[in-house]
């Protein structure tokens, strides 16, 4: 298992800006970063693949499709010829940077609706998009991990059942799925059976909390969902996603409208040290939810649960 750091907290576009939390993050223990693909060169990817190497971080990428004239279940062949070509750039950049998993809703268009759920058309039309971006990906040994979304974010897919079974039909060993805490603890009425029922498919796994703040402060059941993945034998990456206000646009589309967090240190030193002690306990009989070190708690954070909390005195227990 790797443990991973999403750079949407901070950015869509990763650069030698970023150098100095980069370090942070490495030194935090954090086994690599997942960079978003939106914008840029084959260069600046090569570029930024070699400021990782050279930080000692491996990489995956993410991506998604905000824009309707890119739509890949669009019903104009021209609209979806424009999605497979977004998506068979972000493939190439995903190469350029040395990463060999992209993940996201890269299956329809981000906050499209049609009024409606999906329909047997689109179900086809997306077939015949995610066979062709297969088809790319294999080409530049890229794995491509859907992602469902909650109802509010997309209509496609929002459960992992019906995204699975659309794997199934795409029938493509370079399209997968991924899983993703926060959307399951929306859509799914047992995120951990949805994840279980799945975990043939899923390649790729988002740390998020319900609020998408602070992993291990809400209610997602870690405990059990580090358990049930240990169970399934999966090994890929667990990568926090989290977002805040620093970035005006991405703010909006992931409707966050206040901070959930102190510090965006916050969000990766306390994730990071969820996720270790998670994996840990999940090995061993069970004891309840893993706890973490007191020395890693905070000043004025008490050791509460499978996390660092505010005591009602101010003082750390």
């Amino acid at each position: 298992m790797k443990i991973g750091m999403c750079m949407f907290l901070w950015t869509t576009s990763v650069d030698r800006s970023h150098e100095a939390l980069l370090r942070d993050i490495k030194a935090t223990g954090f086994d690599g970063v997942e960079i978003p693909v939106f914008s840029g060169t084959l260069d600046d990817y090569r570029r930024l693949g070699t400021l990782l190497d050279r930080l000692g971080l491996e990489r995956t990428a993410v991506s998604a499709i905000g824009d309707s004239e890119m739509n890949l279940i669009a019903p104009d062949a021209a609209t979806r010829r424009r999605g497979i070509d977004y998506v068979k750039w972000a493939i190439d950049c995903s190469d350029a940077l040395g990463a060999t998993m992209l993940s996201g809703p890269l299956h329809s268009t981000l906050g499209k609706f049609s009024g409606s759920g999906p329909t047997a058309a689109e179900l086809k039309r997306s077939i015949s998009s995610q066979r062709a971006i297969g088809d790319h990906a294999a080409k530049h040994g890229v794995t491509i991990g859907l992602e469902a979304l909650n109802r509010f974010e997309c209509y496609l897919f929002n459960t992992m059942d019906d995204l699975a079974s659309h794997i199934d039909s795409i029938g493509h060993p370079n399209i997968r799925a991924m899983y993703d805490t926060f959307h399951s603890n929306i859509e799914e009425a047992d995120p951990i059976g949805a994840f279980t029922r799945n975990s043939e498919r899923i390649v790729h796994v988002h740390i998020s909390e319900n609020d998408r703040g602070v992993p291990g402060r809400g209610n997602i059941p870690w405990a059990e969902t580090f358990g049930a993945l240990r169970a399934s034998g999966y090994d890929g990456w667990l990568t926090i996603e989290a977002f805040g206000r620093a970035l005006k646009d991405l703010a909006a589309a992931t409707k966050v409208w206040r901070d959930f967090s102190e510090t965006p240190e916050s969000v990766y030193r306390e994730g990071y040290r969820l996720i270790r002690d998670g994996w840990r306990a999940a090995a061993l009989p069970s004891t309840g939810p893993p706890r973490p070190n007191p020395a890693d708690c905070p000043q004025g954070r008490a050791q509460t649960g499978p996390s660092c909390q505010v005591n009602t005195d101010g003082h750390t227990a």
